[in-house]
């Protein structure tokens, strides 16, 4: 992503708290998390927004309302998230997990090919996802099917949230390292 494209962005309610979506006039490139709370989804784009960014972040809203109604959807959006060839690989493939499943650290590393002593640095690279959510980094877990960690607003309780909204495995209250 060119780093003089312009953005415009748009909040709206979830299940989780605020989300903001930020998107150019081609992809959507970041999503932030805002408080905690169960409101009905709402949004309305800036009066500046041009009509391209203003249609895709009107259906990345439809998108997330429909992804938080239903925890099986899967999004069709463009996305350019910010980051390294390596950051990019491992975002891709969490790109390909189905919603209700999950994959580890190690698997993440060895399926991009960089063998699962790497998964430290997927543990990274899922911590600077700036897509969460639509980039589901919140699927891949430690191994032995713990949590890990999670870098998302509420930490990995918001993890829990979303694996169990999507009806996938729920990692125990213990915490583990990669």
């Amino acid at each position: 992503m060119s780093k003089n494209r312009a953005t415009y962005s748009l909040t709206l309610s979830s299940p989780l708290g605020s989300l903001t979506v930020t998107a150019t006039t081609a992809a959507v490139v970041k999503l932030d998390w805002g408080g905690r709370g169960a409101q009905k989804a709402s949004w309305a784009a800036d009066i500046d927004t041009p009509p391209e960014a203003g249609a895709l972040l009107a259906e990345a809203a439809r998108q997330l309302e429909v992804y938080f109604t239903d925890g099986r959807f899967r999004f069709d959006l463009p996305l350019e998230p910010a980051g390294t060839d390596f950051q990019r690989a491992v975002w891709d493939f969490m790109l390909a997990i189905p919603a209700g499943r999950t994959r580890s650290y190690g698997e993440a590393a060895t399926a991009i090919g960089s063998g699962p002593v790497d998964s430290r640095a997927v543990g990274s690279a899922c911590g600077a996802n700036p897509i969460p959510v639509i980039i589901p980094c919140h699927r891949i877990l430690a191994a032995g099917g713990d949590a890990g960690g999670y870098s998302g607003k509420g930490g990995l309780d918001t993890k829990r949230w979303l694996l169990r909204h999507e009806g996938a495995y729920v990692p125990s209250e213990q915490v583990s390292l990669f």
